[in-house]
């Protein structure tokens, strides 16, 4: 049962995550910068696709993602058609990788300590689910406010 509530909530929140992306009218906006917004709505983006390809695909699905994490912030003006395809390929591989978790798998510990201490593998999925609504609020405000 806790599977297909973490199913519901990621597709949930990377179809709204698609939708945000999708909103900005001006392309450029997408890698706009303020005084006091350090991080752009693209980048926001990609730091979502290599944090969930890592934790999700890589460390669970075994997809063999290698993050480059140092680029999800440094990365500029990708194609908001490139940043909507990637999003279309990590809800697959969320999903699948989901889809081979048993209720039983999420009561074990996390293959690594991302966190720095152990924890089960239900504790950081939903701790990643939280890690993305931040960032899509941030994203959403981002857009609102910068997109001119």
């Amino acid at each position: 049962m806790t599977i297909e509530i973490l199913k519901s909530l990621y597709n949930r929140d990377l179809n709204i995550l698609k939708v945000e992306i999708e909103s900005y009218q001006n392309e450029a906006s997408l890698w706009k910068i303020g005084k006091n917004i350090l991080n752009s709505g693209g980048n926001l983006c990609l730091h979502l696709l290599g944090n969930l390809n890592t934790y999700i695909g890589a460390e669970l699905g075994k997809t063999g993602y290698v993050r480059q994490r140092d680029l999800e912030f440094s990365s500029k003006d990708i194609p908001k058609t490139e940043l909507l395809e990637k999003l279309e390929s990590l809800i697959e591989i969320v999903n699948s990788t989901l889809e081979k978790l048993s209720d039983e798998d999420l009561t074990k510990n996390y293959p690594t300590e991302p966190l720095g201490y152990k924890m089960t593998t239900e504790y950081f999925l939903i701790h990643l689910l939280s890690h993305l609504n931040y960032h899509l609020g941030q994203i959403n405000y981002h857009r609102r406010l910068l997109d001119i």
